[in-house]
């Protein structure tokens, strides 16, 4: 919730802006200016104060208790030129909300946090636990000291400063051999397992861990989480990189597990006996197999999207000896993460808030030479770029998935709607189940260019390439034949180039057999961009 306060009419009707936008999000608190900011203080995760910078710095210093607990605060000016995050940049939010409040009002968002000043990810950014010296590794990352990467999981981080390196040899070296071995004073280490920081040291801990459980019909939840808690101490591992509880289907609702998993703070996750009993164990058994139809629960749940078993299946103890009723197994996860996002037609303000967040999220951007250089200054220092020329779709996707394959965090880029005539359809027939896939959506050409036309695609529409390079053209001629006997409105993609000029016409003659010869054509190059040219004309004279 967003506590809003003002003290003056100007103040006030940006406030109602801002409460009428967010309905569901924000709270209006009016009394006095003191005691509306205490009571928003305590009771919302977020405020923003239409009020001086000093005025609300003085409201807050009695009522700070330290950046984990308290809300993030926005500053917006009296005439609504600047929205400055105050307290709560990274914990409270408040970078991100100023940027909202900004794109709302029109006001500039004034970010004063050092690693968002330098496009540097500030680790408590990250969505991973952290523990240790954030702010000492910090500080190292702005000043260019030497900082050790110890990646232990691989994970899907954002591209790092290039002060911070991994080891050559891939090794996670222990703390003597570190310091023996390397210079930094510094290090991030990158581990599901249960460690207490070193000095200088940030511990980043990623959701790598699956849990499988097995149960019996009527099985508590205490046995179940006694086990589960067990596993993971015996073994090392920490309860905070648990990404979920895994079972079969018939034990879905198995009040025991459910709560387990619910204790956990992790979703529970079913599969089908089927698919379980395809996945290949070292410890299958003949009991799950007549009772669920799987000849592994535990094991093969943990493992049904791949992994590393960390964990064996391994049966809970009961104090009074009875037979146990749970079984637990425990894998590590490590999955890539690729983006697939639409740049827009050409225009920067026609790229979406997602976009730039997606491209900021990536260490590795893979995409044609001129789209990257589109967007190069929005990426953030260390970032990895594979750039090619036109052509060489597929050898662009398969770099794309490679990369995520690695586990690292990629955004393959394209011009418009990556789904749409780009980049998204080739990279989804490289990915498989190994790895997770972000579409994000874009302006298309299509729409760029309807919109400098008036509504042409106000109604009933369809889109044809009339590239002929994947697709033969005695299927592009039905598909054009079809949209012109169904008197939709068409948008012709790729309709000439150099070495691809007989197409258009071809095309234009199939729809003047059954349109006018006034139906309106219009004619769109470079929409949104600083060439942009626009003409109408007719079905009969237009020149191809």
């Amino acid at each position: 919730m967003i506590g809003l306060i003002s003290a003056t009419k100007a103040g006030a009707r940006a406030r109602a802006r801002l409460a009428a936008a967010w309905p569901a999000r924000t709270r209006v608190y009016d009394g006095s200016v003191r005691e509306a900011f205490e009571r928003a203080f305590r009771e919302c995760e977020q405020v923003v104060c239409f009020l001086a910078v000093g005025a609300v710095a003085r409201l807050a210093a009695p009522l700070l208790v330290g950046k984990v607990s308290d809300p993030g605060v926005v500053c917006v000016d009296e005439g609504g030129r600047f929205a400055v995050a105050l307290l709560g940049g990274h914990g409270g939010g408040a970078n991100a909300l100023a940027r909202e409040v900004g794109d709302l009002l029109g006001a500039e968002p004034v970010i004063t946090t050092a690693t968002d000043a330098v496009a540097v990810p500030g680790l408590d950014t990250l969505g991973l636990p952290v523990e240790g010296d954030v702010a000492g590794v910090t500080r190292a990352m702005l000043d260019g000291e030497p900082v050790a990467l110890e990646a232990e999981v691989v994970w899907p981080l954002p591209a790092l400063p290039p002060n911070v390196t991994a080891r050559s040899d891939g090794a996670v070296p222990t703390r003597p051999a570190l310091r023996d071995a390397c210079p930094q004073r510094a290090s991030l280490r990158v581990t599901d397992r249960v460690l207490q920081p070193a000095d200088g040291q940030v511990v980043l801990r990623p959701a790598s861990l699956v849990v499988g459980v097995g149960a019996s019909r009527g099985v508590g939840v205490d046995e179940v989480l006694a086990l589960v808690r067990g596993c993971l101490r015996d073994a090392g591992l920490s309860p905070d990189s648990v990404r979920e509880v895994a079972t079969v289907d018939a034990k879905g609702d198995e009040p025991g597990v459910v709560g387990a998993a619910a204790r956990l703070g992790v979703p529970l996750v079913t599969y089908a006996a089927e698919e379980l009993a395809g996945v290949d164990v070292p410890h299958p058994s003949g009991a799950p197999l007549a009772a669920v139809g799987t000849p592994s629960v535990a094991e093969a749940a943990a493992l049904a999207r791949g992994g590393e078993l960390l964990v064996p299946k391994r049966k809970s103890e009961r104090a009074d000896g009875r037979p146990a009723m749970a079984t637990c197994a425990v894998a590590r996860r490590t999955r890539g993460r690729l983006a697939l996002v639409g740049i827009g037609p050409g225009a920067r303000d026609l790229l979406t808030p997602r976009a730039r967040d997606e491209l900021r999220r990536a260490a590795v951007v893979v995409g044609l030479d001129q789209y990257v250089d589109r967007i190069r200054d929005l990426l953030r220092p260390g970032t990895k770029v594979l750039e090619s020329g036109l052509g060489a779709e597929e050898e662009r996707a398969r770099t794309a998935v490679d990369a995520a394959r690695r586990g690292q965090a990629v955004a393959l880029i394209g011009s418009g709607d990556a789904g749409v005539y780009a980049m998204a359809s080739p990279a989804l027939a490289e990915a498989g189940d190994d790895i997770d896939v972000v579409g994000v959506p874009g302006v298309t050409a299509a729409l760029a260019a309807a919109a400098v036309l008036g509504a042409p695609l106000g109604h009933d529409h369809v889109s044809i390439s009339l590239s002929d390079l994947h697709t033969p053209w005695d299927v592009i001629e039905r598909r054009v034949r079809a949209a012109a006997v169904s008197d939709l409105v068409v948008t012709f993609y790729n309709p000439r180039s150099r070495g691809r000029d007989r197409q258009l016409p071809k095309a234009l003659a199939l729809l003047a057999e059954h349109r006018a010869p006034t139906t309106p054509v219009g004619v769109v190059r470079n929409a949104s961009r600083a060439d942009e040219s626009a003409r109408l004309t007719t079905l009969a004279g237009l020149d191809p």
